[in-house]
């Protein structure tokens, strides 16, 4: 009599697309006691760090109103965000620019955008996004969920003169973890 033989094979796990990120984000912040949980404070954001898919970095993050990112990219990673209550205004850059290499830039007319993502609305992005997102509300608190592929190696911060970008700081991950 012969015993079947059970082998386990690991398959390897995909990266998540930025489809994938967004619908996690949209989800998330989906979770009323979850987005619940997260304590609120009017000097400044506040975040927890979320388990995103696939290896992915994730944030919940409290925006106090009139708080904002500044102008920033993320290191190369591709990521999404959704708003879970109050609503966030973005701006960004529809260009790919440079991820290495330069210092200053001047910005061609016509690629600035801005869109307001109130709750429940989202947006993903690629790696070569440069954005500045904030809560413009004069009164209330936004919170949104954030998620990142690979977790973020780095994230550039920016100065914007008119058409003039400027790479001011790198930050790393032990800087705002």
């Amino acid at each position: 009599m012969s015993h079947p033989v059970t082998t386990s094979v690991s398959s390897p796990v995909s990266a998540p697309t930025e489809a994938d990120l967004l619908e996690f984000a949209q989800r998330t912040a989906a979770d009323a006691a979850l987005v619940a949980s997260l304590p609120l404070d009017d000097e400044g954001r506040t975040w927890i760090r979320l388990d995103g898919p696939g290896g992915s970095e994730a944030w919940l993050i409290g925006w106090p109103p009139g708080t904002g990112t500044g102008w920033h990219d993320h290191g190369g990673s591709h990521g999404a965000f959704a708003t879970a209550a109050g609503a966030l205004r973005e701006d960004s850059l529809a260009a790919r620019l440079p991820t290495e290499g330069w210092k200053t830039l001047e910005v061609a007319e016509g690629i600035d955008r801005s869109r307001e993502l109130g709750a429940g609305r989202g947006r993903a992005f690629g790696p070569h996004h440069v954005h500045q997102v904030r809560n413009e509300s004069g009164a209330g608190h936004a919170i949104s969920v954030h998620a990142y592929y690979p977790p973020l190696p780095l994230i550039r911060r920016y100065s914007r003169t008119g058409a003039v970008l400027r790479v001011e700081q790198v930050e790393r991950p032990e800087d705002w973890q």
